[in-house]
Parts: structure tokens; sequence; C-alpha cells
């Protein structure tokens, strides 16, 4: 896993190509990262995606004073922390006053509405800037449910074809969704 000057540059002015490169160096070495350190499947996913975001955000001050690799496995580690830290606090908080569980959940109920909102939000938009046969077989696949199986049959491909489709379309739907991530909202 490396990087160049001209990449960086690419990714902090946004470029959708240097963006979905790094994301396909970064993710792998970033789940076998995880894997063993944190049990929970959804937990670990979110802990990618939250350092892949934090790596974007610190890429103008890489300075070359390490491998890539070590720099971004270091964003991870202190990603990784965070989450301990943080899991740890909500389980002391929770486990000596109970009655404070109620409470935030009834607190953040319409914080947490909210997000869910603006997430489905976000994902629709991200699924309407891909191109229209990524956009569908992500439709079909997460939002009707079908199997790879039913997708092939609908779309009238190989099972194979499908499957690979699906693949080079969740990849793109990632970086789309990386580049409106990163993106700074526009006044007005």
């Amino acid at each position: 896993m490396d990087i160049n000057d001209r990449d960086i540059s690419l990714i902090i002015r946004e470029d959708p190509r240097a963006l979905l490169k790094l994301y396909r160096q970064v993710v792998p070495e970033l789940k076998r990262f995880f894997l063993l350190k944190v049990a929970d499947e959804n937990d670990r996913e979110e802990l990618v995606q939250d350092t892949i975001l934090s790596i974007v955000d610190s890429l103008p001050q890489f300075k070359r004073q390490s491998q890539f690799s070590t720099w971004c496995l270091s964003i991870a580690k202190h990603e990784l922390v965070d989450y301990y830290r943080r899991k740890k606090i909500k389980a002391i908080l929770f486990s000596r006053l109970p009655f404070l569980q109620e409470i935030v959940d009834k607190a953040l109920g319409p914080q947490l509405a909210l997000e869910e909102k603006e997430a489905k939000g976000k994902i629709f938009k991200t699924l309407h800037n891909l191109t229209e046969g990524y956009s569908e077989i992500l439709r079909l696949r997460y939002i009707e449910g079908l199997s790879v199986s039913a997708i092939a049959k609908e779309l009238n491909l190989t099972y194979k074809a499908a499957e690979s489709k699906l693949s080079r379309a969740r990849l793109a739907f990632q970086a789309e969704f990386v580049c409106q991530s990163t993106a700074l909202p526009t006044p007005g």
C-alpha cells in the first residue's frame, strides 16, 4: 500500500478516481487490522469507514516521515482506541446509572431520527449519482432484497456477471459516498 504525491494532491481536491484508488488500497488492510481486534462485524465496518474518513481528512498533513501504510495503520489505531474508550465509558456509565440509558435513548431519539433521515438522503443522492446500471443493481439487491441469482435472472445476466457487476457497483457507491462525505457544503 503506497501513494504518490500526485494522488495525494488529487485526493485532497476530491478527485473521484483518486479516492476510489485510495479506498481500494486501504480498505483490505484496514479490514485485516480490525478483524482480530473487534468482534462485532458492524463495529468493524464502521471503524473502517471512520478510519477512511480520518485518512482523507488528515492527508494534507502526511509528510512521508513514515511509510504510507504505517501512517494509515497509526490512524486506525487511534480510531480503535477511541472506539474502546467510548465503549468503556458507555458501559461504566450505564452499569452504574442504568436509568441514564432510558434518558439518553429518549434524548437522542430526535437526533437519531434526524441522522437517519440525513443518511437516507445521502444514500439516495449517492445512488442517483451512479450510472443507471450500478444504481439499478444496488436497488435490486439492497432495497428490493433480491438474491444475486434473482438479480441475474431479472437483468438477464449470468450469475457470475451479476456478482461481478454488483461488486463493481458497491465500489462505485463507496467511492461516491466518500466523495460526498468529504465534500464541503455549498453556501446558501
